[in-house]
């Protein structure tokens, strides 16, 4: 035995039918304070704001990341040219090839 209903209502008839309450002065306000939200961070990610969250605010920033690579390059290349090995001991010349 099959039984079929066919209703045809809309979706607000539906819920009035059912007793479900009304939220779409609700659903409105949240949607326009997501909206008021996403527009005042998508303000944010201008360029010039993302260049000075992610990078140093000044020229001693910069100078001082370069000074802080040169060290760990030129003292590299000095352990290399004075025969330092990788695990910091020096070459004597007497090892075994």
């Amino acid at each position: 035995m099959k039984i079929r209903i066919d209703i045809d209502c809309t979706p607000e008839e539906a819920r009035r039918f059912v007793g479900l309450p009304d939220v779409t002065q609700m659903q409105e306000a949240v949607m326009a304070e997501l909206e008021k939200q996403t527009l005042s961070r998508l303000k944010s990610m201008d360029v010039d704001t993302l260049m000075k969250q992610w990078f140093p605010t000044s020229v001693e920033g910069w100078e001082r990341l370069q000074k802080t690579m040169w060290q760990q390059m030129t003292s590299a290349a000095g352990a290399a040219a004075t025969g330092a090995t990788a695990m910091g001991t020096k070459k004597t010349g007497k090892e075994k090839a």
